[in-house]
């Protein structure tokens, strides 16, 4: 049997970029399929690090807001074609020495079954500001 699951539109991933401004970890894992996949945008590996699996990129996500309690993803622009969409956004946040960051970067997704199946970051290196 065939199950018909509402499309992702920029309008979803939007709100997925809500979530992550207002830090709401279950708000964002509503977006995941259960075997999801998350890779950052630093890591020891090619791909940064990936975290595979509901459980692992529940524990992941909150990595941005720990380290900086402001983390916002400001200026966001969403774009969906078939099972494939970017999130195009200017990363903010001021780091544990009071310097702040201001860079741009994106996400790349990847959909399944009408939720997000691979978030995968790509953020510009940029020093960070006086502060």
């Amino acid at each position: 049997m065939s199950t018909n699951h509402p499309p992702v539109t920029p309008a979803t991933l939007a709100a997925f970029s809500d979530a992550w401004n207002r830090h709401d970890i279950d708000a964002l894992m509503s977006f995941m399929t259960e075997d999801c996949v998350f890779q950052t945008a630093a890591g020891p590996d090619a791909c940064g690090t990936r975290h595979v699996g509901a459980e692992a990129v529940r524990k992941a996500f909150p990595a941005a807001w720990t380290s900086m309690p402001d983390a916002q993803w400001r200026n966001g622009k969403h774009f969906v074609h078939g099972d494939f969409g970017v999130s195009e956004w200017t990363f903010t946040g001021t780091a544990a020495d009071g310097t702040r960051v201001e860079t741009d970067g994106v996400d790349l997704f990847t959909f399944r079954d009408g939720k997000i199946h691979v978030k995968n970051v790509f953020r510009k290196a940029r020093p960070n500001l006086p502060k």
